[in-house]
């Protein structure tokens, strides 16, 4: 059969044209930077809290959502029971250490509970190190909970045998999490969240503090920009066995809204984005698991939203 020539040489640029194609690379996705903040993020746990215990992040979910998004994020690990002073002194250390491996100048702190003491501590005392606080659920005034548990072992004689149990809780937790060395000091965890130990912590280290009752402090202080953010829910999910001990915690907050732990207005502590999510303490973690109720917001989706707040903010 005789072949015409223009289609065969249509078919052959046709051909040589999806060669080309074949050979060349495939367009890149552009990469997702809604998190990517100039310096890295350092997330700070709680009382009783970790950095990870086999599959149980204290972060569920939310330093992989950080990560994803371009951020740099360290997690640390702090004594899981100690007074303000000595965590914040373990962290502290921890930024020095990451500063020399890796020649970072600044960090965004996020503590949440007795982590926002510990992140406040630090950038009172090397605010050259800190671009950011972000404080989540944290007793900036002290917690009736903690002031309820003083007043019981003071009442009954039982301080020692009670520091005893709990400092053991608190090692059990350091061995779980590989960080067994830290030292743990459960009675100076709870005078530390008290609120004479709070208001005590204040008078020292008073940057970003409330300038009126209930009210905002400034967005920032000694270079170092201050966020805060709360919730007021306690019992948030049927599964989530914590539910319950947050339930008998509020009950020491008198009809005040607050998240188990926490009071709304002890929440409040720099620029404040929100003091009544509709979520209880841990819940603000997005644990258990991710538990949380049906229709609260979702706390990754928080933790994203302000790694670019800080993002937009050149931090």
């Amino acid at each position: 059969m005789k072949r015409h020539p223009v289609r065969s040489f249509a078919a052959a640029a046709c051909l040589g044209c999806n060669l080309t194609l074949a050979a060349a690379p495939a367009p890149a996705l552009a990469a997702d930077t809604y998190t990517q903040t100039r310096h890295p993020i350092v997330l700070v746990h709680g009382l009783f809290g970790w950095d990870s215990m086999g599959i149980a992040d204290y972060w569920w979910g939310i330093s992989g959502a950080l990560r994803s998004g371009g951020a740099t994020v360290h997690i640390t690990q702090q004594s899981a029971a100690n007074s303000s002073e000595v965590r914040g002194e373990q962290l502290l250390a921890e930024l020095r250490r990451l500063r020399a491996a890796h020649g970072y100048q600044r960090f965004n702190l996020m503590g949440h509970s007795h982590g926002g003491q510990t992140v406040r501590y630090v950038a009172a005392v090397a605010p050259e190190l800190v671009a950011s606080v972000t404080t989540v659920g944290t007793p900036h005034q002290g917690s009736p909970v903690a002031d309820a548990m003083k007043r019981g072992t003071d009442a009954t004689g039982s301080g020692e045998l009670v520091a005893s149990l709990v400092n053991g809780f608190a090692h059990l937790i350091g061995l779980l999490s590989g960080n067994d060395g830290l030292p743990q000091n459960s009675e100076a965890a709870m005078l530390s969240l008290t609120t004479a130990g709070a208001a005590s912590f204040n008078a020292r280290f008073p940057a970003g503090a409330p300038t009126s009752s209930c009210g905002d402090g400034p967005a920032v202080a000694n270079g170092v920009r201050y966020y805060s953010v709360g919730g007021t829910s306690v019992l948030t999910h049927l599964l989530d066995a914590g539910d319950a001990l947050l339930g008998v915690g509020s009950l020491f907050f008198k009809g005040e809204a607050n998240d188990g732990l926490v009071g709304r207005c002890s929440s409040r502590w720099g620029q404040v984005l929100r003091d009544n999510y509709d979520w209880n303490h841990i819940d603000q973690i997005n644990h258990a698991f991710g538990l949380r109720g049906w229709f609260s917001a979702d706390p990754v989706s928080f933790y994203r939203s302000q790694a670019n707040r800080l993002k937009s903010a050149g931090l």
